[in-house]
């Protein structure tokens, strides 16, 4: 089980910096804490790495113990799947649910197949914002495996840095990350970009999995309306469906993407945190928030997606 050891809580994708400051307030110190996850990554998965049923619930338990001998003030693990997640109730964790946005493969042929599915308005507006990105002049690559070029990363890293700057964030990764991924698992990157002649203007990058695809970072150099739908989201369900994936992870948040085909999914995180009363608070605040969560969610369902109804 890869855990960290935290003085901070960036690059989780599952916001607790609300509990951390009302603790201190308090006089308390959350920091440090021990975090079981995907760096910087909010991909679903596995955590609990242990063929055995009853490994896993061990290390559930060892992750619990654990913090209390570091001396952390919590432990916490984000985006397991729910069966790790239920190992975590038992020893004792809070549940915690979250809401990310996927495009589900029902077996469609290609990208047609898949607007047949949709009611007619909300087919016509993705062919409309299609056809906006594609007419822009611009040239759309799908690029991996032997095609990727240091080249490629250097304009990406640029993207990368203008994305962070825009969103008031922090670049997490450096130039170094990028090489690192081209050189080690060049086969597994989907990298889209547009190019403007031989200038590359904007660009996705992606990761692949046997079943899906999973959408990592965006951004550009130029504006070209409907340009970031087109290389996050549409290309990334063509790509899918090209390869017979059974799925597209477009990352976190993002109501903008139900438009676009992709649908509600549960996410899960587990919390224990030692001192028994903020606990407390914490799970009342969990309670509520699970309680709008799941009419979020059931509004969406019933009411934003854009598949057709029987």
């Amino acid at each position: 089980m890869a855990a960290y050891l935290k003085s901070h809580s960036y690059g989780e994708y599952v916001f607790d910096h609300g509990w951390a400051d009302a603790f201190e307030r308090a006089g308390g110190r959350y920091y440090p804490k021990l975090q079981a996850s995907v760096p910087f990554s909010p991909v679903n998965g596995a955590r609990l790495l242990a063929a055995d049923p009853e490994h896993r619930a061990l290390l559930a338990r060892g992750l619990r113990a654990a913090s209390g001998q570091m001396g952390a003030s919590s432990a916490h693990m984000t985006f397991q799947n729910a069966a790790e997640t239920d190992l975590l109730a038992d020893a004792g964790f809070m549940t915690r649910r979250g809401l990310q946005f996927h495009f589900e493969n029902r077996g469609y042929a290609d990208f047609e197949a898949f607007l047949a599915s949709l009611n007619a308005r909300k087919r016509k507006n993705i062919r409309k914002e299609r056809a906006a990105a594609q007419d822009s002049g611009l040239t759309i690559k799908r690029l991996s495996g032997d095609d990727l070029k240091t080249a490629h990363f250097d304009a990406f890293y640029a993207f990368y840095q203008d994305t962070s700057n825009r969103k008031w964030g922090q670049a997490y990764l450096n130039r170094a990350f990028f090489d690192l991924i081209h050189q080690r698992m060049a086969e597994k990157i989907v990298l889209i970009m547009a190019f403007d002649g031989g200038r590359p203007v904007a660009g996705a990058l992606n990761l692949t999995s046997t079943t899906t695809l999973f959408g990592r970072n965006w951004g550009c150099l130029e504006d070209h309306k409907f340009l970031h739908f087109e290389l996050c989201y549409y290309q990334a369900i063509d790509y899918a469906l090209a390869q017979g994936l059974s799925r597209v992870e477009a990352g976190a948040q993002g109501s903008h993407k139900i438009a676009r085909g992709y649908e509600p999914s549960l996410t899960y995180s587990s919390h224990h945190i030692d001192h028994p009363q903020f606990r407390d608070a914490v799970a009342e605040f969990l309670a509520e928030e699970q309680r709008q969560l799941e009419a979020e969610a059931a509004y969406i369902q019933a009411n934003m997606t854009p598949f057709r109804r029987p």
